[in-house]
């Protein structure tokens, strides 16, 4: 049989073509799998509640008038200063001094009346004595006399109303502050008939501000009065104010079906920079720590994944269910079967409280999680007990060392090789079946 040299020379070429072309184009190399790590860190933690509220003066003042008359006078305005006492407007005078002076001479006149009656009586009574009147003319005089005395009486309780009337005229600042709303204009006619009318709106001292919070149902049971508070409000976002608690009001508003409670957070405003009126964006540190133990929160979400035994030895227990299948490699810890740090046993994720979750002295819940420590070649578990966790970063109470290599993520691998993606990159990207949480996965 002759061979066709030419032919199986043609196919060869065109073989080993294809082979470079998917060596050097197509094929992917398996990227070796780098685990990262991080040393735990002292520093601060804090657990805190959001919300929005409105910046309001400490105190106001809601000024009125009790008489009925025209604005003949205004000596305050928006944003006046004004002291306790002072004269800030006037109402027309000319119809209460003439219904004063009018009860004036009424006045006189009965007391005339009554210097009369005082001196008829005199003079009856002496005839009664000499039996030169009869009982009952006696009595009729002596009752002259005492209607005389009550209508003097009367007519002083007038004059009384009358000048107090006309005291009501002049408007005063009850107390020492700033006008922040103004109603009235000169020449306006208030009627008091039926309500007091609202003239000014006097701030107290806008150097002391506080801020109205509705603080959600599911939070309020971690706020409480002397707590500290920050906040920003719009005018100023590059600023940061702070504050304190001062009460949080048992009385709930309800919007939608939604529950809130007004807390009240006292802010000082030495520098004038806040306004009434003002949405706060407010900051409440519940709970807070200084220069304790911290690991990234991501560390908690780490479990291994089973292609990581040709590169380590993984020491520990990975999942409850299936330890055996587990354990030979086949399957990495899955965060969402087996909890945060892989583990059922880990209490149910650190920073999750529970019924089950105790209470040290300081307040603070400990939780029990699971990490994964670099040693060397080794993957080593560790239980630890967590406290504040701020979805950023866990406090970390007992179960390391300052010098321990805490496992947060990893990046290579097959997964690396198909996609491209780096498991345990970002938290946002989806993560692998079976293992990896790499460090992304959030609570």
């Amino acid at each position: 049989m002759k061979i066709n040299y030419k032919k199986t020379g043609i196919i060869l070429a065109v073989l080993i073509i294809a082979v470079l072309i998917w060596f050097f184009f197509i094929r992917k190399e398996d990227k070796p799998i780098v685990l990262q790590t991080q040393k735990p860190a002292y520093g601060y933690i804090a657990q805190s509640v959001t919300a929005t509220g409105r910046v309001e003066p400490v105190d106001t003042v809601t000024v009125g008038t009790q008489v009925s008359g025209i604005i003949k006078y205004l000596y305050a305005d928006f944003n006046s200063k004004v002291k306790q006492g002072q004269l800030i407007a006037q109402l027309d005078k000319s119809l209460l001094q003439a219904t004063l002076d009018q009860f004036r001479g009424n006045l006189q006149n009965a007391q005339s009346q009554l210097v009369y009656q005082r001196q008829n009586f005199g003079r009856q009574e002496l005839l009664y004595k000499t039996d030169a009147i009869s009982k009952a003319d006696y009595d009729n005089a002596l009752n002259t006399l005492n209607a005389a005395k009550a209508n003097v009486n009367s007519v002083q309780a007038q004059v009384r109303s009358a000048e107090k009337n006309l005291s009501y005229s002049d408007i005063f600042s009850p107390i020492d502050g700033v006008v922040l709303n103004r109603n009235i204009s000169t020449g306006q006619t208030v009627a008091a008939s039926f309500s007091t009318p609202t003239l000014f709106v006097i701030a107290k001292d806008i150097t002391k501000m506080e801020v109205l919070v509705d603080v959600d149902e599911a939070d309020i049971g971690d706020v409480k009065p002397g707590e500290r508070a920050s906040f920003t409000v719009d005018a100023f976002i590059n600023d940061k104010f702070g504050g304190t608690v001062k009460e949080v009001r048992l009385h709930p508003s309800v919007s939608a079906n939604v529950v809130t409670y007004t807390t009240i957070v006292n802010a000082p405003n030495d520098d004038m920079k806040l306004k009434p009126g003002m949405t706060a964006s407010i900051i409440i540190y519940t709970k807070e720590v200084q220069n304790t133990m911290l690991i990234p929160a991501k560390a908690i979400a780490f479990t291994p994944d089973s292609s990581m035994m040709k590169d380590y030895e993984i020491v520990g227990r990975i999942g409850r269910t299936g330890g055996r299948k587990r354990a030979a490699g086949a399957v990495g810890g899955n965060a969402a079967a087996g909890g945060q740090g892989g583990a059922p046993d880990a209490g149910q994720g650190a920073g999750t409280h529970t019924p089950k979750s105790r209470k040290d002295t300081s307040g603070l819940n400990k939780q029990n999680a699971v990490v994964w420590v670099l040693q060397g070649k080794k993957i080593v578990r560790k239980r630890i007990q967590t406290g504040l966790n701020d979805n950023t970063q866990v406090q970390v109470l007992s179960g390391l060392t300052k010098d321990d290599l805490v496992i947060t993520g990893f990046t290579g691998g097959e997964l690396s090789a198909k996609t491209g993606a780096a498991p345990g990159g970002s938290p946002f990207m989806p993560q692998r079946r079976g293992g990896g949480g790499g460090g992304g996965r959030g609570r």
